[in-house]
């Protein structure tokens, strides 16, 4: 019989964490994050990152990774993971992902990236492309590989193209070619069964439950904290400073804005966000694996996984 991984995932603050807790810490159980800003180091407070006493209740993995100012790629992610797992595996114990995104919770289902590596050299000429002839240059070098088109690549979105180019060179495929391979592989997790948890809430209940969220970030030192993550460079890596509640706070030091601006932004934001997460998760997972709660239920851990089954769209 496979080896079972247990997925717990669902928007922001609709109460992943504590449910999760308390069901590895009953079922013997390590936390696999799937949060692509839990990797970051010095990235607390805004990312609702587990505490110490959080992490002695159950072994965590997949935090604190790196410094805020070097990237992170999905391909990365999902090496990691992939060593976790085995590790966890092998000394008896289950493995619980708990997060919610996208491409790192959909790499426990489906290829999310072709593991072509980018030779450095190849790097440093698509980039001088770009420099000298911005996103114009860019397309034409992506056009002369790819006489056949370049499929569905947005050819407005500068990183695309160069990301596309890019792989053109390394690979001397074309983009389509590419495309067909990718389509080809497995998720490398395919041998494993899985099981998931979607938490669901009212939206009115997840929105109090956002503002109460921001407000406890703030009252715990988030703005502070961003104060030092821009001294370790956190700007450098775009990923990192576009993070909900670390854009509006860089932003609220920079143009020296107010507290209540910065709170009503990060809200507004976040129940922005929740509304991507939606309407994701709802094409993504099947409506079997949902828990629905409310604002006066904490959730039981023990139904957590009682589904038929799940579904989960590759494409």
């Amino acid at each position: 019989m496979a080896e079972t991984l247990y997925i717990l995932t669902g928007p922001t603050a609709a109460g992943k964490s504590a449910l999760a807790l308390t069901w590895a810490e009953a079922n013997n159980a390590e936390i696999l994050s799937c949060d692509s800003m839990l990797v970051y180091r010095g990235m607390d407070i805004g990312t609702a990152k587990p505490s110490a006493e959080e992490r002695r209740r159950a072994p965590h993995h997949g935090l604190d990774l790196i410094p805020v100012n070097q990237p992170f790629s999905v391909g990365e992610y999902v090496e990691m993971a992939r060593g976790v797992v085995a590790d966890i595996f092998s000394r008896g114990r289950k493995v619980l992902v708990v997060g919610g995104s996208g491409f790192y919770l959909k790499s426990f289902f489906a290829p999310v990236t072709d593991r072509l590596e980018i030779p450095p050299q190849i790097k440093q000429t698509v980039k001088a492309i770009a420099a000298l002839s911005g996103l114009d240059g860019l397309r034409s070098e992506l056009l002369k590989l790819n006489p056949d088109g370049v499929g569905e690549i947005d050819m407005q979105n500068p990183r695309r193209v160069q990301s596309a180019l890019e792989r053109c060179l390394a690979s001397g495929r074309s983009v389509i070619a590419l495309r067909r391979d990718f389509e080809s592989q497995t998720s490398v997790f395919h041998h494993y069964e899985k099981r998931v948890c979607c938490l669901r809430r009212d939206r009115e209940d997840l929105k109090r439950r956002i503002q109460l969220r921001v407000n406890a970030m703030l009252e715990a030192g988030l703005v502070k904290e961003v104060r030092g993550l821009l001294e370790a460079g956190i700007k450098q890596n775009p990923n990192a400073a576009s993070a909900i509640g670390y854009r509006e706070t860089i932003t609220h030091i920079e143009k020296d804005g107010s507290i209540e601006d910065l709170k009503s932004d990060i809200v507004k934001n976040t129940i922005s966000l929740v509304k991507k997460q939606h309407s994701w998760l709802k094409k993504q997972i099947s409506q079997e694996s949902e828990m629905f709660l409310d604002e006066a239920e904490t959730g039981d851990p023990e139904q957590l996984f009682n589904i038929k089954t799940l579904v989960i769209n590759e494409n």
